[in-house]
């Protein structure tokens, strides 16, 4: 469905509008797919980044800011993503001997395993959303999105 239509414009959009909204709107679009995936884990998109960021560690401590400077959404309050993953048993917080306001962060075995049961239900998600796409076209948008952040 054209842009125009999703958003009942009235009036005639330059090309440029119409490419910022798409983004706009099917960045929208996918987080509320991606969010359904995640609902019956009871984590949000940011707690699941952080998990995999922690997962990727493979055992490795990681400190808080070095989280903030991986993550998809740079925006988010660290900190608070990570009491709430505390909360729930996640991870696990560590201070640093040397440095006591070094604060470390590992992931936990439940951490871990909600991954390997989200891990193929992510992969479902992906295949299902680009599924109407060949591999060149997937290639080009790919290319075409990482053109745009060279900004």
């Amino acid at each position: 469905m054209k842009i125009e239509d999703e958003i009942k414009s009235t009036i005639e959009l330059s090309i440029a509008k119409k490419v910022t909204l798409n983004l706009k709107f099917t960045t929208n679009f996918l987080g509320d797919k991606f969010n359904d995936v995640l609902k019956p884990y009871e984590i949000s998109s940011e707690q699941y980044n952080v998990l995999r960021i922690l997962r990727g560690q493979k055992g490795k401590l990681i400190n808080m800011q070095d989280i903030q400077e991986r993550m998809v959404t740079k925006n988010s309050n660290t900190t608070r993503l990570i009491d709430k993953l505390l909360f729930k048993e996640m991870v696990e917080r560590n201070i640093c001997p040397n440095n006591r306001r070094k604060i470390e962060i590992n992931i936990t075995k439940k951490g871990l395993d909600i991954l390997l049961e989200l891990d193929p239900l992510i992969e479902r998600y992906e295949s299902e959303l680009t599924k109407k796409l060949t591999a060149e076209e997937l290639e080009k948008l790919n290319y075409l999105l990482e053109k745009i952040r060279e900004n």
